[in-house]
């Protein structure tokens, strides 16, 4: 059993250089004095209050602290007003700004001209002032101008005296709105380290820096495999960190049987020394994404700074692993949401340097707060095949076949559902999870030496199956010659089958490594998302990651500030949230997801 003792709950806390990004709310108003604005002024600004209130109450960032919202010092009324508060968010760090009224307001100005902050506008639906003819010309006004903005409009009239209490469709869209601005703002002037160069020829290990540019407004830093070594060498890693690490490892992670040959298996005494190896390659890989400031005891001040990573990936194949043990255990336990340091927020990593899946789970956890899985999409196993290998008929989720997701690297262990929500299997964000939850996470896994066919150098891969039932989100960025980045995103489920039947569908492949059995959620109608197999068939890459929920509608909102398309998702229309930009594209959704994305281009270039 896992000593829970060890995993207390750490406060949240800033890894990254720069400050957290901020809220804005901009209350804006009738201009025109003598009784108009006069009669505005209170409801107004309740109006801004309640926003903020809204939004400090029900999120937090990804990494687990308070949101901060700034309102502007006085309601904007015209240019004068709107610039001293363009003024005021600039020193207060605001990246994502929502403009609130009331009423009836001069839009272009009034409006957010800043063209490098997140936008969206609350017009309240009443017929006392015209609220919503202001968030029809202001939406107008940013559309011709080039400076999309997200319109929140309430489905239903309200009373004026009621304008502060929020209705329950604004509160979703602003929710949506304020996630998925924040997660953008999150990534700019972070970066991304690769740690190698490209594993095995897969193409998302070819670090593209223009897209990280452009698109996201993060940078590149490079690290050969080769400073891990000189780290070992030298033993640039604290010291007493490192002992209390491996003691920890050795007590909570369980190792499970050696598959390989008996002939072949490397001795006990080798592996002790690879279990330390893998403790110490933890280590390292986190100093050199966020830096140690214990490193400085060594005079190591340069050492001590880390890349400011909010993302990283390890090559590792196979220039690293025809040698060394591999980076299992560093990626999982980095992507977890604890290790000997007790519950925390988990750090970001993709194994085979794959930087486009490490996107992939760096949106999800931006979105979320909560550890990513990191998995090959390996097989599609239709209902005939399953029932033809194992004589079982699959029934239940399973019932339209299955897909099998499976990898030695970086799936978090938060994957094992072993945590609860409404007494359900679920994972969470660090913040909400136990140590008795974290302790059954590492319970559920078995530490399994590694298949020396694939990795000569040996190493330790965690083994576990995801319970079944927990809602989840697939999601792969891939990046296409002529087009750009693009997104996809599949909602569906976690599936259990019988013992007997994974354990003889996981022997086909290596059962060394941790499963997700993933049920796609499907139409039945032509598509992409017709079956199962479709979905498979229609993935466009070999990894994936996944997040727990279904995150879908707030990944679309991502992309579209991104200005990502998104070529392939089963998120119904209803709950498809994008800039009023997009209505201009024509009727179809995708199609015109495409040409906004187009005209506007890139983010940041």
């Amino acid at each position: 059993m896992a000593d829970i003792s060890s995993l207390k709950l750490n406060p949240p806390e800033n890894r990254y250089r720069g400050a957290l990004p901020k809220i804005g709310i901009r209350p804006t108003i009738d201009g025109r004095r003598r009784g108009v604005r006069e009669s505005l002024e209170v409801v107004t600004m309740d109006l801004a209050k309640a926003a903020a209130k809204l939004i400090t109450e029900n999120l937090r960032h990804p990494n687990g602290q308070p949101i901060q919202c700034v309102i502007a010092d006085s309601t904007i009324g015209g240019v004068a007003e709107a610039a001293a508060c363009q003024d005021k968010f600039s020193r207060e760090n605001v990246q994502v700004t929502l403009t609130v009224s009331p009423c009836w307001c001069y839009g272009s100005e009034t409006m957010d001209m800043d063209p490098t902050t997140i936008k969206a506008v609350w017009g309240f639906n009443g017929t006392d002032r015209p609220g919503a003819v202001y968030l029809a010309a202001v939406l107008a006004a940013h559309n011709q101008k080039g400076l999309p903005a997200f319109g929140i409009y309430g489905r239903d009239v309200m009373d004026f005296a009621d304008a502060a209490k929020i209705p329950n469709d604004v509160k979703d869209k602003i929710l949506s709105f304020i996630k998925s601005g924040l997660a953008a703002a999150w990534m700019r002037g972070k970066s991304y380290l690769s740690i190698g160069s490209v594993a095995m020829g897969i193409a998302g290990s070819i670090s593209n820096a223009d897209f990280f540019q452009e698109y996201l407004g993060m940078r590149n830093e490079y690290v050969d495999m080769s400073e891990l070594v000189r780290r070992f060498e030298e033993k640039i890693y604290s010291e007493v960190e490192y002992k209390r690490a491996l003691a920890w490892t050795l007590e909570n992670c369980k190792v499970g049987p050696d598959n390989n040959p008996a002939e072949e298996q490397h001795s006990q005494k080798q592996k002790d020394e690879t279990w330390k190896t893998c403790v110490k390659m933890a280590l390292i890989v986190r100093d050199l994404m966020v830096g140690n400031p214990d490193l400085r005891r060594k005079k190591l001040d340069e050492e001590a700074l880390g890349h400011n990573a909010i993302l990283a990936g390890f090559q590792g194949q196979r220039q690293w692993t025809d040698h060394f043990p591999n980076g299992d255990f560093m990626e999982v336990i980095l992507n977890s949401s604890f290790d000997w340091n007790g519950i925390r927020s988990p750090y970001v990593v993709a194994t085979e340097n794959d930087g486009l899946n490490g996107v992939s789970m760096l949106f999800g956890y931006l979105l979320t707060g909560q550890a990513q899985v990191f998995s090959d999409v390996r097989t599609y196993w239709s209902p005939a095949a399953i029932e033809r290998v194992t004589g079982w008929k699959p029934e239940g989720g399973a019932a339209n076949g299955l897909i099998h997701l499976i990898n030695s690297g970086s799936a978090a262990i938060d994957g094992t559902g072993k945590q609860r929500k409404d007494g359900k299997a679920a994972w969470k964000p660090f913040w909400e999870i136990s140590p008795e939850e974290a302790g059954a996470c590492l319970d559920a896994v078995s530490w399994r030496y590694g298949s020396l066919g694939y990795f000569r150098g040996g190493g330790y891969s965690s083994d576990f199956i995801s319970e079944g039932g927990m809602p989840v989100t697939m999601t792969r960025l891939n990046l296409v010659k002529g087009l750009g980045p693009v997104l996809q995103i599949a909602e569906g489920f976690t599936v259990t089958i019988p013992d007997h039947v994974h354990d003889k569908l996981d022997l086909r492949t290596d059962p060394t490594w941790p499963t997700t059995w993933f049920a796609p959620r499907v139409t039945g109608e032509e598509g992409p998302f017709k079956d199962v197999y479709s979905v498979m068939n229609n993935w466009g890459a070999n990894h994936g990651a996944v997040s727990y929920g279904h995150n879908g509608a707030d990944l679309i909102t991502l992309a579209s500030i991104l200005r990502i398309p998104v070529c392939m998702h089963n998120v119904t229309e209803d709950r498809i949230y994008r800039p009023s930009y997009w209505n201009a594209f024509g009727m179809d959704k995708e199609g015109s997801d495409y040409r906004a994305c187009t005209a506007l281009g890139p983010l940041y270039k």
